[in-house]
């Protein structure tokens, strides 16, 4: 049985909880054990340039440490933090949650759009997507102005990105949406069934690229 480790780096762990309910079946369903941890030293979200430099050598420590134990690595901040760095350092699998997923919206050849936790997200997030050159099918992103913590726990947070959803596909012609921040995971199903396409939350998306190239 394969072994993946998620790598929340934050030190909320609602939003690791969250992310383990997700991979409960995957030993029966797909031969993995998927392990998910939050970074205990890390901030409560990683929301600014700073908690994303702070937080990328914690993740290669990390990961050092747990390289015997595991098949693949999962970043899962659509920020990547530490990415970079950890490929060069080590020859085990590693993958960013936004580099793989807006891969795969490429390889599907499909506009893609994304929904991100404020403005100064969606500022990072273009920059890293132009030094990626992969914006031949970007549409852009819509900010839900909150934190991480209302990403997971807050009562209007499925209405706020079911809108934003609604707006990229019926102004920016979005064919997929792409759930910018780990925390949205919980409302993946759901929005997918309420909108009629594809929706990636992209630390499930990225687990299964792993899975396909373990």
């Amino acid at each position: 049985m394969y072994k993946i480790l998620v790598i929340n780096p934050n030190s909320n762990e609602d939003v690791t909880t969250k992310l383990t309910a997700i991979f409960l079946d995957y030993p029966k369903k797909k031969n993995t054990k998927v392990d998910c941890i939050s970074l205990k030293q890390g901030p409560f979200g990683i929301e600014t340039d700073e908690d994303i430099n702070n937080v990328a050598p914690l993740v290669l420590n990390k990961i050092q440490n747990k390289l015997s134990s595991f098949d693949a690595f999962i970043i899962a901040c659509y920020s990547d933090p530490g990415l970079r760095e950890s490929v060069l350092a080590f020859s085990a699998p590693i993958y960013g949650i936004h580099e793989t997923t807006v891969k795969y919206c490429h390889h599907q050849r499909k506009n893609f759009g994304v929904i991100a936790l404020g403005e100064d997200s969606i500022i990072r997030h273009e920059k890293y997507i132009d030094k990626l050159n992969l914006k031949k099918f970007y549409v852009g992103e819509t900010s839900l102005d909150i934190d991480v913590d209302e990403a997971v726990n807050g009562e209007s947070t499925m209405d706020k990105i079911l809108k934003a959803s609604k707006y990229l596909i019926d102004e920016k012609d979005a064919q997929i949406i792409i759930l910018g921040c780990a925390g949205m995971a919980r409302y993946r199903d759901s929005l997918e069934e309420l909108l009629g396409i594809t929706v990636l939350d992209p630390v499930q998306a990225s687990v299964d690229y792993a899975i396909m190239n373990l």
